[in-house]
């Protein structure tokens, strides 16, 4: 998720309701469950209850491209503050 997201940040959720292409989530990991990922929402399926996730760094990213769609209770939160690192905190913001 770089630029917005670096390793070693540390993440504020909220639960995920409302959802819209553009946010910010947590999903487990559909290839491994006790994984999570931080990918951004690409679109929603609401009747058949899944998520399309994509990360910003398309190259160097593993998200629906890969694994295809993943189940709405897969998604653990919508981020929307960053409070660590202490020089980084503040507000994720919602869309791209």
């Amino acid at each position: 998720m770089e630029p917005t997201l670096r390793a070693g940040d540390r993440l504020l959720l909220v639960p995920a309701v409302r959802l819209r292409p553009g946010h910010i989530v947590a999903v487990t990991d559909p290839r491994d469950a006790d994984h999570l990922l931080v990918k951004r929402v690409k679109s929603i399926d609401r009747v058949q209850h899944f998520v399309m996730v994509e990360g910003d760094n398309p190259d160097k990213s593993t998200d629906s491209r890969v694994f295809g769609p993943v189940e709405w209770r897969a998604v653990m939160g919508r981020v929307v503050y960053r409070y660590a690192p202490s020089a980084r905190t503040g507000p994720i913001g919602g869309r791209r």
